[in-house]
């Protein structure tokens, strides 16, 4: 039964640590084949599902010295019906492993949950197509082709929903009524480019607004992710309403463009110091920011840099 799914304690304030980027993580310093980027399929293996657990607790390790909440996301973001098909995964399959994705999540919250520092479990969904470019698909084609994906977290133990790297506002409207069709609170995570734009050009500002408008502000909150802060802090004005529905950031090591980090055949794992400092600025800005966690490049440097740089007694005084 989900324990926060009524009540998300990360909306009531406090800052909860989120993780960093899983797939570049296991694919370039671990040396894991995931094919399409699709890290669920370690779930299928003992030996996947410890590399998960290795991973995931490297994470919770930081939250917990650092006393702070965290929110749990589900290695799911590529097991939807499109990607599944490519990989050899029925509906039925898919099913299984978006549920299992999560007890293998709830496992984790019973070892590292303190009274003072609740962990969310957040079922993660990923775009129908590419990350990196504008998707086409009308909020109706969304909400069903989401759906099944959303089906499978809202009869498991995940207490919310969370959409990453999403371009497309369409996209968004859909994913954010399917979940409020199955009762899951939702986050929904824009993907920008070097111009602090969707793919499509539409600004966050518009997206957040449109989405907001056609959902009754359903999300509880947006985030923006796979973004170096280069590309999207001069966007934020802090004096507009849409701002404050920030409230996480999840970005990229590397300031290299997505045509960029799509060609390179390393990592670019930036300056992770540097990072906790831009992380530390972008705290100034967002008045809602509560999720503190990394995408592409990411691990868990970045983010024990962006809590010494956020969240240690120096910074908090500052």
């Amino acid at each position: 039964m989900a324990k926060y799914r009524r009540s998300l304690p990360l909306m009531k304030g406090g800052t909860f640590l989120s993780d960093g980027g899983m797939e570049t993580t296991l694919i370039f310093h671990e040396g894991v084949a995931l094919p399409h980027f699709a890290s669920f399929v370690l779930l299928s293996t003992s030996e996947g599902r410890r590399r998960l657990l290795n991973y995931y607790t490297r994470y919770l390790d930081i939250a917990q010295h650092h006393g702070t909440g965290f929110v749990l996301d589900t290695a799911t973001w590529r097991a939807s019906a499109d990607w599944g098909s490519k990989l050899g995964y029925d509906a039925g399959a898919l099913a299984e492993l978006n549920q299992d994705a999560v007890y293998l999540l709830t496992e984790l919250r019973a070892e590292y949950e303190r009274p003072q520092a609740p962990i969310v479990l957040s079922g993660a969904i990923g775009p129908r197509g590419d990350g990196y470019r504008a998707g086409r698909m009308s909020p109706d084609e969304a909400e069903d082709y989401h759906a099944a994906q959303v089906a499978a977290f809202a009869v498991s133990d995940a207490d919310m929903i969370s959409a990453y790297t999403i371009t497309n506002i369409d996209e968004a409207i859909g994913i954010a009524r399917s979940a409020q069709s199955h009762g899951m609170p939702c986050a929904i995570s824009f993907t920008v480019e070097t111009d602090g734009r969707l793919p499509n050009g539409r600004t966050l500002k518009h997206a957040i607004e449109i989405v907001d408008a056609a959902t009754g502000r359903f999300p509880q909150y947006y985030m923006i992710n796979c973004a170096h802060p280069d590309h999207f802090e001069a966007s934020l004005d802090t004096d507009s309403a849409w701002v404050h529905r920030i409230g996480g950031i999840r970005a990229n090591a590397s300031a290299k463009s997505h045509s960029e980090l799509d060609e390179s055949e390393t990592l670019d794992a930036g300056d992770p110091v540097e990072l906790g400092q831009r992380y530390r600025m972008l705290s100034d800005r967002l008045p809602r920011l509560r999720i503190l966690g990394g995408c592409c490049g990411t691990d868990h440097r970045h983010i024990a840099a962006i809590c010494e740089a956020c969240l240690s007694p120096t910074a908090l005084s500052a």
